[in-house]
């Protein structure tokens, strides 16, 4: 399945194809089995002072909360193979940037997905909508530019690399 709205998140399809079948299993199964302990909690009696029956509601909270974060995620994501090896900064490559005077090496994507995509490789994540991300997005390799930072400060930017992510 290959998504194409331009708002939502970068995936390749294997990060997409994680997500989808670990909201298959939050809204299906795993969803039924807390209904199931929260109706055996309350059979119990008093509701006030039954932990089991607090801890499912709280846990049924959270799982409904994810739910509705990997709907949205994946309604609005962009599928697809990674990023073209041209230079240009996008969500799926991996920025190495002189930042204020500083070497970063990072990726440029959702959070969200980045812990998917990363999950082993010890690379920091840098939304492409954050100050910086949108600042260096489209901008090439050799390109020098700066941002306002969160703070009001004008940061100085060159970007030194950029590669497809090769997770």
């Amino acid at each position: 399945m290959t998504k194409t709205d331009n708002h939502g998140a970068w995936l390749t399809q294997e990060a997409y194809d994680r997500l989808k079948k670990e909201l298959d299993h939050i809204s299906g199964p795993y969803r039924q089995e807390i209904v199931e302990r929260i109706d055996q909690a309350r059979s119990e009696g008093d509701l006030k002072e039954n932990g089991g029956y607090h801890a499912a509601r709280e846990e049924q909270s959270k799982n409904e909360g994810r739910i509705a974060h990997l709907k949205a995620l994946l309604d609005n994501a962009q599928v697809g193979a990674a990023p073209a090896d041209d230079g240009v900064v996008e969500p799926g490559m991996v920025v190495t940037a002189e930042i204020a005077g500083e070497e970063m090496t990072f990726l440029i994507g959702s959070r969200e997905v980045a812990e998917d995509l990363a999950a082993g490789d010890d690379i920091e994540v840098f939304s492409e909508k954050s100050p910086m991300g949108a600042a260096i997005s489209g901008h090439r390799v050799g390109d020098e530019l700066s941002y306002t930072a969160p703070n009001g400060k004008d940061i100085p930017v060159r970007i030194v690399d950029a590669k497809p992510f090769q997770g």
